[in-house]
């Protein structure tokens, strides 16, 4: 059989695909090698964050929230300050403000891993297990069974919601007339 030279219309066909490919190769690697890289801490901020973490450790809560809130006015958006002010307000019993500031943080970053596992414990402390299931099966993606953040959700989870602690005065028996 003789051999016939190529149409246009072959060589198209024949190497679309590969620049296709290769071409979205090249525009994803070029996106990844300019993305910025996260900004470093002001100062101020930076102060007020371990002021925060001194007094976490020491078991103030409330003046740890304060600080964390204030290191977020200096330095809003910041990814760290909000996962630490997330910790802290679950510390509090806050849970519903505490889920804001975790999907705050995944706003910037979908992928973090720290900010997805302390939202499905948040999640399970406020008894939506469902929903915290959710996150740890995207945990188990993203990073598999055995890293830190995916085994502190499966522990969260496995802990359920506090009990509800019910007043003396939620429960007032309602008086009962007799006759003697």
């Amino acid at each position: 059989m003789p051999k016939t030279a190529a149409s246009a219309k072959d060589l198209l066909m024949r190497y679309t695909p590969a620049a296709l490919a290769l071409s979205l190769l090249v525009a994803v690697t070029a996106s990844v090698s300019f993305s910025a890289p996260a900004k470093p801490l002001d100062p101020r901020a930076s102060a007020l964050m371990a002021q925060g973490k001194a007094e976490l450790g020491a078991g103030r809560v409330d003046a740890a929230v304060d600080a964390y809130e204030a290191a977020l006015t200096v330095q809003p958006g910041s990814i760290p300050i909000l996962l630490d002010l997330a910790e802290a307000t679950r510390r509090q019993g806050m849970q519903g403000k505490a889920l804001h500031y975790y999907r705050e943080a995944l706003k910037t970053e979908p992928s973090n891993l720290l900010a997805i596992s302390g939202e499905g414990a948040a999640l399970a402390e406020k008894g939506a297990i469902e929903k915290a299931r959710r996150n740890l099966a995207r945990l188990q993606g993203l990073c598999g069974s055995n890293c830190e953040a995916t085994r502190e959700l499966t522990a969260a989870i496995a802990k359920g919601p506090p009990p509800r602690v019910v007043s003396a005065e939620a429960v007032k028996p309602e008086p009962v007339v007799s006759e003697n």
